[in-house]
């Protein structure tokens, strides 16, 4: 493509969106090889977009009013760069409001009414294909994202003794916002236990908002290795590549694991839409049962076995 091409994505996240966007920025970058491309992005997913090599700038919109003195007026002057095309991967009413500043000359790809190039109706679409779907009417062919970047982190140092293949990782927390969206811990927790018992080490992951569905867990099972809060987004990558299996809510790192083609099964209850939001990954599943905290162990680690190709009878 031509060397003069000045191309601006949007995506401010949540991280599972993100990490669902890596087939649509890797295809952006395989088509529009010679364009300077720029993500405009939240600062929690800087570093990893910025690790990828898909992207020649890493903007960060700290999402301010457009009034605030310095952040606004800031991503004001982003969108007046000079961008032959902005895609708008977010799709927000924040994201529409910015159309209105982008340049007339600039082709824009969203929902926005002001925009140029319209986005169909995604709806029932999950978000991995809407977004391949978006890269593709600004002109790019759907190509699979490589990650070799992203394993090339170390280990967490806690987890350094683990062989691969001989642990699982357990997300038992979500967003605080949405609480509903948690499988009891102690649900979790027979989880934790089946996996001990099959020779399998039991790990519990997650940031600082996850430590009390993680202390739940431990409560009722205590013999796990508890990595809460000790992994960033590269590290945790590296971790996830190589477990056994890994289970857990409507959260960002499920959608991680499936990225990594890990065995991946997410438990899902009336507040996730599998047809937008299931994790895609080649090894990935989702069990979705309302309500969520009725979803049964037994059932769930049945569908373990399968994936994992656990023999449940062995143990």
């Amino acid at each position: 493509m031509a060397k003069n091409e000045k191309i601006l994505v949007i995506k401010h996240g949540a991280l599972g969106d993100i990490l669902q966007g890596f087939d649509a920025f890797a295809s952006l970058r395989a088509h529009f090889a010679d364009a300077h491309i720029a993500v405009l992005t939240t600062p929690a997913f800087a570093g990893l977009l910025s690790a990828s090599g898909w992207f020649d700038e890493v903007l960060i919109d700290r999402r301010k009013p457009v009034w605030h003195l310095v952040s606004g007026y800031r991503t004001l002057s982003y969108l007046r760069a000079g961008w032959t095309h902005i895609i708008d991967m977010q799709c927000s009413r924040r994201t529409a409001h910015y159309a209105r500043f982008a340049p007339a000359s600039a082709r824009w790809f969203g929902t926005a009414a002001s925009a140029s190039d319209r986005l169909p109706d995604f709806t029932g679409v999950n978000n991995a294909d809407r977004m391949l779907i978006t890269a593709k009417l600004a002109g790019a062919p759907p190509k699979s994202a490589a990650l070799d970047w992203m394993m090339s982190s170390a280990m967490p140092e806690q987890a350094v003794h683990l062989a691969p293949h001989s642990y699982a990782v357990l997300f038992a927390g979500c967003s605080l916002a949405k609480p509903q969206k948690r499988w009891p811990a102690e649900k979790f927790s027979q989880i934790a236990r089946f996996a001990t018992e099959s020779g399998i080490t039991a790990v519990l992951a997650g940031t600082n908002d996850d430590r009390s569905a993680n202390d739940d867990v431990k409560r009722h099972f205590p013999n796990v290795l508890d990595l809460t809060a000790k992994t960033d987004l590269m590290s945790l990558a590296r971790l996830l590549a190589s477990a056994r299996f890994v289970i857990g809510n409507d959260t960002g790192p499920v959608f991680m694991a499936a990225t990594c083609g890990v065995p991946t099964l997410m438990v899902m209850g009336e507040d996730t839409n599998p047809e937008m939001s299931a994790p895609v990954g080649a090894q990935a599943d989702y069990l979705r049962h309302i309500p969520l905290s009725d979803l049964s162990p037994d059932k769930v680690i049945t569908r373990l076995c399968e994936m994992a190709s656990i023999d449940i009878n062995t143990k």
